[in-house]
């Protein structure tokens, strides 16, 4: 499988939530189906079965995690680059609505779009990719086509 860039932050998380799963997690749903089948008959057993359905999403994500760790390459954002690239913070303006937005070019595990972080392969992400300051980008979103002036990045 080939490498999926992140940052250093998403890594984190990543592991994080992998060791939360594994440590944690999954030990207290195994103990919580034990203290629920020591009660009897499961079949009318509403914490057995919501624990066990729980532990089947646990069991999913964690190689899903695995994975993503394993294949995951952190990459720092180079302040000298000429162009925007991978990890960036891009401030550009919104022509149409003359207001500057504020874009980190994350992974895709990365994603927050409350906090401005977006994925360098989402529309907006892919079309500032390999930009310089003054150029304008045209996006086909959702709401329609929106263009973008770079202001600044680091």
């Amino acid at each position: 499988m080939a490498k999926t860039p992140c940052t250093k932050e998403t890594y984190d998380k990543l592991v994080e939530r992998y060791n939360f799963l594994k440590r944690v997690e999954r030990p207290r749903v195994v103990d919580e189906m034990e203290e629920a089948r020591k009660q009897g008959d499961l079949s009318e057993n509403a914490e057995y079965h919501a624990a066990k359905e729980y532990l089947g999403h646990i069991d999913l994500e964690l190689p899903k995690l695995e994975d993503q760790i394993a294949n995951a390459i952190i990459v720092e954002f180079d302040t000298n680059s000429e162009t925007i690239r991978f990890g960036a913070t891009v401030t550009v303006k919104n022509l149409k609505t003359k207001k500057d937005v504020v874009y980190q070019l994350v992974s895709p595990e990365g994603v927050d779009a409350l906090n401005g972080k977006i994925s360098f392969k989402s529309p907006i992400g892919a079309a500032l990719m390999g930009k310089k300051r003054g150029d304008v980008v045209e996006v086909s979103t959702p709401k329609g086509v929106n263009k973008f002036e770079i202001i600044d990045y680091k």
